[in-house]
């Protein structure tokens, strides 16, 4: 199967999302959001109530990332900017989705069922970057621009980055229902029985 490479800048367009496929590779540009467990259960408090977040996530990419970084005079530096695992951040994700309009979420390890029907139902992909690679990510971390929520700590605070060609990053959640994780499961699953049935076990 031929891998399509796509290179992206935010905002990116629903239109641009939509022809995505599994097993593409993107690489983005623009700006990038981290966002992990505490970023988002206060992100959705604040959305549930009405309220907005101080960065406009329409069009942008959300990067499941607790960065290590250093201060330079007055400016933030990334050392390392690897991905967290994803999973944790299911039980929020679809109803962020939903409210915020993103279009690309970074992590590792995969999401599921919820996240791939929003994924669907608003126009959004997950990707996944190679997990033990954070000083790469930091290469194509440009500048900081800011970070906001720094009261939850460095790792938990949304760090606001200027990106260039940013990846490579697979997708495993495309915006038509698919998820690559969840077909891996199911053939590992139909393996085992058929392994089971050869050595006689139920």
């Amino acid at each position: 199967m031929d891998v399509a490479v796509y290179k992206l800048r935010t905002p990116i367009s629903e239109e641009d999302v939509r022809r995505l496929q599994l097993g593409d590779v993107i690489y983005i540009s623009g700006i990038m959001v981290t966002a992990r467990d505490s970023a988002h259960r206060r992100a959705m408090e604040i959305l549930r109530a009405g309220g907005s977040l101080p960065v406009d996530l329409r069009g942008g990419v959300l990067y499941h990332c607790g960065p290590v970084v250093k201060k330079v005079g007055e400016e933030w530096r990334v050392v390392a900017a690897g991905p967290t695992t994803s999973i944790r951040m299911e039980p929020f994700e679809a109803e962020f989705i939903k409210l915020t309009g993103v279009r690309v979420i970074v992590g590792k390890g995969g999401m599921g069922a919820d996240t791939t029907r929003a994924c669907k139902e608003y126009g959004a992909v997950y990707t996944v970057f190679t997990g033990g690679c954070g000083a790469l990510a930091a290469n194509a971390i440009k500048h900081v621009q800011r970070v906001e929520w720094l009261d939850l700590g460095v790792p938990e605070a949304l760090w606001v980055f200027e990106v260039e060609e940013f990846g490579p990053l697979v997708v495993t959640i495309d915006a038509h229902g698919n998820n690559f994780h969840e077909r891996i499961s199911a053939e590992a699953e139909r393996r085992k029985t058929q392994v089971y049935e050869m050595l006689g076990l139920k």
